[in-house]
């Protein structure tokens, strides 16, 4: 895992050394818990990295409900002129300085972060970690400064062995369940946040009533997606966090709450 690639290179090592020289900062300190509290400063430097592609997402998201009812308008006069129909969306775009690839930005820039901390806590927290002494030499050999290396590393954070998995609950105590649950939890309530909720219609006359009937279909399929959004993505990182060591489910829950954070922020500016 640990051989000398681009990816490795550019964003495996840095990271291992980011999170022990939080480590040995912690121990430094003589504060209890440092590997888990290792985890957390790290997910905070990221998340603080990757804030301004956040907050250009969150405000493209806001601009995109604000036309909506203009797209409509549009997609409504130009319905059977789909090239009339594109120009006239981008000109609105363009007015409204939104690039709708723009949106997907910060997954494209997340996505490889993600996967570079879940190989790291991985090799730290999976079958074993620095328990094992080959896993221990591996780490030590990429280490920048040798102030860094390490003999082992405690994975107990608050009455949690990091590297346990909550499925071997019966194992090492039925508490662990909070950890799927607070993930799942989180995962729902960013979701819902961060879905654009429907303003209610205070008066329904003739022409309303006509113009409810004629967005229905399209309405119904996309109601359908967002409920499937809201309760089976939370499902699924709650299933994902049971299954998975809870180091992993502590990275990945500190982002969602500064995801909420913003999230709550934005809408109280709204």
């Amino acid at each position: 895992m640990l051989s000398p690639g681009l990816f490795n290179t550019i964003l495996i090592f840095p990271i291992i050394n980011i999170l022990l020289f939080f480590y040995h900062l912690f121990l430094f300190l003589k504060i209890p818990f440092a590997f888990g509290f290792s985890i957390i400063s790290l997910t905070i430097l990221i998340r603080m990295v990757l804030h301004p592609f956040f907050h250009q997402q969150t405000q493209m998201t806001k601009k995109m409900e604000m036309i909506k009812p203009h797209l409509d308008k549009l997609s409504k006069k130009h319905k059977n002129d789909k090239k009339r129909l594109q120009e006239e969306q981008l000109k609105l775009y363009k007015q409204m300085g939104i690039n709708p690839a723009a949106g997907c930005l910060f997954a494209i820039i997340q996505m490889p972060i993600f996967i570079a901390l879940y190989q790291v806590l991985s090799l730290f927290l999976l079958n074993g970690g620095v328990s094992k002494t080959k896993i221990v030499e591996q780490i030590n050999r990429i280490i920048y400064v040798d102030l860094l290396k390490i003999t082992s590393i405690n994975p107990w954070f608050f009455g949690f062995n990091l590297g346990v998995a909550p499925a071997h609950y019966h194992k090492f105590g039925i508490h662990y369940l909070i950890i799927p649950a607070i993930t799942a939890f989180l995962q729902y309530f960013q979701i819902t946040l961060s879905t654009p909720k429907t303003a209610p219609v205070k008066t329904i006359t003739k022409s309303t009533e006509k113009k409810l009937e004629d967005k229905e279909d399209s309405d119904d399929m996309q109601k359908i997606m967002s409920t499937q959004m809201r309760f089976m993505f939370p499902l699924m990182i709650g299933w994902f966090s049971y299954s998975l060591p809870a180091g992993l489910s502590l990275y990945w829950n500190i982002f969602s709450i500064f995801s909420i954070i913003q999230y709550k922020k934005l809408q109280v500016a709204s």
